[in-house]
């Protein structure tokens, strides 16, 4: 069946969203040689289960341009306790704060720099 394989990234400010999340995350960006403004986003080994993506810059279209679609990725981390805190110090925001999913683990909904929501999960069957 069909599987999520990338997720792209539109920042009004390209930089400082790759600030944030290489400071968070750790995820390096190389950026692209093509004709357009873009970046290439590892966020980890391609032994690790997970996907790769793309940063580029949002394009207005218009003063109320709000056409895109947002997609809520979820993350996972070892700690949800921790990186909230680190997101909050690099200037991102927890929308819903932790939450246990029974069975499952830890989950809060975050905003990074760009106003873009993510999700982070820490995996913990215990979770109540």
């Amino acid at each position: 069946m069909p599987r999520v394989i990338h997720f792209e990234i539109m920042a009004d400010k390209p930089e400082r969203a790759i600030k944030f999340y290489k400071e968070v995350f750790g995820w390096e960006f190389n950026k692209w040689n093509g004709p357009q403004e873009y970046w290439l986003v590892k966020t980890g080994e391609d032994s690790q289960p997970g996907i790769n993506g793309g940063l580029t810059p949002k394009m207005n279209q218009g003063s109320n341009d709000n056409t895109g679609s947002r997609v809520t990725n979820t993350i996972d981390v070892s700690s949800v306790d921790e990186f909230s805190k680190k997101i909050t110090m690099e200037g991102g925001k927890i929308v819903r704060p932790k939450m246990a999913i029974p069975g499952i683990g830890y989950l809060a909904i975050c905003e990074d720099t760009e106003g873009i929501s993510f999700g982070i999960i820490q995996s913990d069957r215990n979770a109540k």
